[in-house]
């Protein structure tokens, strides 16, 4: 196979992509139908390898050397020497085909044609083609030189050779690459449905706020970054799209069920940073910040543990903070529960406890990380108060939302679990395969098998269980892959 490599598309993507093969080694040859794109597009591609040279990271020689592998032409038949040919225009299905169809009467017999994709099936782009099995997908992110991380689609009809060849191509760049069956939203962005779409979901159920939201996922949970913040950085335009496509593609299964929040903000043009505005605002004026609790000064006061404190640590803070432990209910001035997937207020009734004096907390999260407790509704506002001042006493923050099944981290975390165990249930992808391309691709802490393990999956199938007996939402139905390692007490990884 030739070592050129033809980029079709010189848009923000078919820019990343050429950067990266030729500072990777090879030829590359990018062209754009309309005429003068691909010019503007090389000249920003070398501006940026001058910032680099600037900065130290790349010499002035190297710069130039990239800079002669770096071509471009104004008609689709300067591909015709290419042994690989990228496609990364638009995401309409008819003008993809038709490149394709084109392609083949240009290119030799052993090039290989991918599609930079994101949510088209790469079966139905290669249907066009008299070659499907040379067809797939390469799907990178924006952007691309940084963006360590390759989604491989074969077709349904592609060579699995043509697979391996794209393996070696993506290893010569430095990036990873994962394979990913031709399903609705491959691997990643199948994956990031669940922090967006549950997310969204604790917000319309008016737990909390999408700023105290975002700041637990955070601080709580270890994300870089919450998913109201994650929805203003990629477009809530774009990602609501994404979130509908995906919804649809999969029968509308409830797990992938959008949001009534977000059409109306794509359709008031708050579509995140891009637009000055989204949930947060932008430029001159402030981001929204979380509400602040006031946190009193505490003095003493009894409190009895639910049992299932596991290790202990939440008796330990609220303690080192300054309550006294005592042995049963009746004697306690804060009755602390410790719900996987219920809310305060049923944890109240199964205990049988003064709601008026029950406080939950959610040891799902780490003991030196912010911590987060919920009454429940109409009763216990002084409780909380008074377990919020034992816990900032200890030096942590803490956060008070509304009652809600699962809290915010269990929720979205089981959610986060359970998606990805329906993804290797249904052999979307390897178990390897999604931790590695969540935690590039994503940049969670760890990728949902591994998070399923470090939480515990019967721990997990329990929350998932009892929000969907409370709900009565099959969206917390749990994923077989799951239910069966729980059971066996088996990694969700293997």
């Amino acid at each position: 196979m030739s070592e050129q490599i033809g980029v079709i598309g010189a848009g923000i993507m078919g820019r990343g992509i050429a950067q990266l093969f030729a500072q990777a080694g090879f030829a590359v040859m990018l062209f754009d139908a309309q005429g003068g794109v691909a010019t503007k597009a090389r000249a920003s591609i070398l501006d940026i390898l001058d910032r680099e040279v600037q900065k130290g990271k790349m010499s002035a020689g190297d710069r130039d050397t990239v800079a002669d592998r770096l071509g471009i032409s104004e008609a689709i038949e300067g591909l015709a020497t290419a042994g690989l040919v990228v496609e990364a225009i638009l995401e309409d299905l008819s003008a993809k085909q038709s490149i394709f169809k084109q392609l083949e009467s240009i290119v030799a017999d052993t090039a290989i044609l991918v599609s930079n994709t994101s949510s088209l099936t790469v079966s139905a782009i290669a249907a066009a083609c008299d070659k499907p099995e040379r067809v797939a997908g390469l799907h990178f992110f924006n952007p691309v030189p940084l963006m360590k991380i390759v989604e491989i689609i074969p077709g349904l009809r592609t060579d699995p050779a043509i697979t391996d060849r794209l393996r070696e191509l993506v290893a010569r760049t430095g990036h990873r690459s994962v394979v990913a069956a031709d399903q609705p939203g491959f691997l990643i962005n199948h994956a990031g449905r669940a922090l967006y779409t549950e997310g969204l979901r604790i917000v319309e159920e008016t737990v909390t706020d999408y700023a105290t939201l975002d700041l637990v996922m955070r601080e709580s949970c270890g994300f870089r970054m919450g998913p109201f913040e994650l929805l203003d950085l990629t477009g809530i335009d774009v990602s609501g799209k994404v979130m509908q496509s995906i919804f649809d593609q999969f029968q509308q299964d409830p797990r992938y069920r959008p949001s009534s929040l977000v059409p109306p903000r794509i359709a008031a043009g708050l579509y995140g940073r891009k637009a000055g505005r989204g949930f947060y605002e932008y430029g001159e004026n402030p981001r929204a910040a979380p509400l602040a609790l006031p946190v009193p000064a505490t003095g003493p006061g009894k409190i009895w543990i639910e049992a299932c404190d596991t290790g202990g640590h939440i008796a330990e803070m609220l303690v080192r903070g300054g309550a006294e432990q005592v042995d049963t209910p009746d004697a306690a001035d804060i009755q602390i529960v410790l719900p996987l997937g219920e809310d305060a207020t049923a944890a109240a009734v199964r205990l049988g406890l003064d709601p008026a004096r029950v406080v939950a907390l959610d040891m799902v999260i780490a003991p030196d990380r912010r911590q987060v407790l919920m009454t429940p509704p109409g009763s216990g506002t002084a409780a909380a108060a008074h377990v919020a001042g034992w816990i900032a006493a200890t030096g942590l923050p803490v956060s008070v939302i509304a009652d809600s099944s699962g809290f915010i981290a269990q929720r979205i975390l089981a959610m986060i679990v359970n998606t990805g165990c329906e993804i290797a249930q249904r052999a979307i992808a390897s178990p390897a395969d999604i931790d590695t391309a969540v935690t590039f691709g994503l940049g969670y802490p760890k990728g949902p098998l591994a998070l399923g393990d470090a939480i515990g999956p019967a721990r997990i199938l329990e929350i998932l269980e009892t929000m969907q007996r409370l709900s009565g939402d099959p969206r917390y139905r749990p994923s077989p892959w799951l239910r069966r390692r729980a059971a066996l007490g088996r990694s969700l990884t293997n």
